[in-house]
């Protein structure tokens, strides 16, 4: 079980019942901790820290849409990963990394620094981020073309590895009666030379607890899978509906074994946001007021398009159908699937929530089912949680699901090994 921070260490349920003192909480690591410790005794692997670096102002040329409920609003993760470790002992963190704007020896510097600092419990989220706005503050007039940053981060993740295999497990010594800190027979450059990146190494520090951390990566399209299946130890998936969930696992099996990697060595999670009540009835009313505040929000559902696309969606009419995406650079797959459902675009607005994979309603023993039937026939390995970061959301999975969880054998009771990646793949 792992917990999607949809919108990284940025703002969450602002305004909102539930939400907390959102005025405190704000550029604050306390929310996050608070999460962290409550899902570390739930027995969750790891939370997962979305990022952006750009603040759009492309629906309606405005940055109204992204400013009035804070959704687009994103502090650097890296800083906090250490203030959550310093509060936990088990639980994977893992932060975003742009491969398309963070220099191969910089990221593989700085997630052997946090791999240190957390203990072994570090992990780099692959992204080749989307917008061409975010291209724009690194120096680039516009962003590399979907498939060409995907072949990118490819290069990008073979020169870290590099960096990372400069020194060898046993190189640091610390022999304080010779004075030989680290033997420098087993340390080497990397000496990388590719098409897009070219790195000397060696790195200026010593292997972390894990030496290389986990790798997590999303996508749906093709080039996005092949990316996870020859370099992730953790993939995040969002195919709607058991059969697809099916079909997606045994696509990146088969990817897997292409690249000479065995299925089991990667964990497929499915992204989810359960709705849970004390009844079954109470549930089901809490998703008829969810999805009736969904649906008023046709701005803030095309104000999301519109970030995925860098396409102004306010253009639009919104009872035609989906407009051609040809010229789509973004999030490709997401935008695709939308597109092929036959709806116009002001029915795929009003229906329009965080992408999920099955739709969860009840109390928590009923999901607890739901959970364990779709997935004996999904074939895949666990879920993801991609509600909202509140600390009512968060207890009531903490301290509701995840024990119904438990009582089925479904998820963890405990944390055999010190590192996030022996965990990890260890259940």
């Amino acid at each position: 079980m792992g917990w999607f921070l949809t919108t990284g260490f940025g703002v969450y349920g602002w305004n909102q019942p539930w939400s907390g003192n959102v005025r405190e909480d704000v550029g604050q690591p306390d929310l996050f901790v608070d999460a962290a410790t409550s899902l570390e005794r739930a027995g969750f692997d790891y939370m997962m820290f979305e990022d952006s670096s750009v603040l759009p102002n492309i629906f309606r040329g405005s940055f109204q849409s992204s400013v009035s409920a804070g959704q687009a609003v994103r502090f650097d993760p890296m800083p906090l990963m250490p203030l959550v470790a310093q509060a936990t002992r088990h639980i994977g963190l893992i932060a975003t990394a742009a491969t398309t704007f963070y220099p191969p020896f910089l990221a593989a510097r700085l997630y052997q620094t946090l791999d240190h600092l957390t203990k072994g419990r570090i992990g780099v989220n692959l992204v080749t981020a989307s917008p061409h706005m975010a291209a724009m503050n690194y120096g680039l007039d516009k962003h590399v073309e979907h498939d060409e940053r995907y072949r990118m981060a490819d290069e990008w993740m073979r020169a870290v590895s590099a960096l990372w295999e400069t020194w060898a497990p046993d190189a640091l010594r610390l022999d304080e009666h010779s004075g030989v800190f680290a033997d420098h027979d087993k340390i080497h450059t990397a000496d990388f030379d590719g098409e897009f990146y070219k790195t000397r190494g060696p790195l200026n520090l010593p292997p972390g607890p894990q030496h290389r951390p986990v790798i997590c990566q999303a996508g749906g399209s093709a080039a996005g899978r092949d990316l996870g299946a020859a370099h992730a130890d953790t993939i995040v998936a969002a195919p709607v509906g058991a059969d697809a969930m099916k079909e997606y696992r045994e696509d990146v099996s088969r990817r897997m074994v292409e690249h000479d990697r065995k299925p089991q060595d990667v964990k497929v999670m499915y992204l989810v946001s359960p709705i849970l009540g004390e009844t079954d009835e109470e549930a089901q009313e809490k998703k008829a007021a969810l999805r009736a505040a969904q649906k008023a929000n046709v701005d803030g559902a095309l104000a999301a398009m519109s970030y995925f696309t860098s396409m102004d969606f306010s253009t639009f009419d919104l009872d035609a159908p989906m407009p051609d995406l040809s010229g789509n650079n973004g999030h490709q797959s997401t935008m695709n699937d939308m597109a092929k459902s036959g709806r116009t675009l002001r029915e795929i607005a009003e229906n329009h929530k965080t992408i999920e994979s099955v739709e969860l309603c009840g109390t928590p023993d009923s999901v607890a089912v739901q959970m364990q039937e779709v997935m004996e026939h999904a074939g895949g390995d666990g879920f993801l949680i991609a509600s909202p970061v509140t600390r009512k959301n968060v207890s009531e999975i903490a301290d509701g699901l995840a024990p119904a969880l438990r009582r089925r054998g479904l998820i963890r009771s405990g944390y055999p090994h010190s590192t996030f990646r022996e965990n990890l793949l260890e259940f």
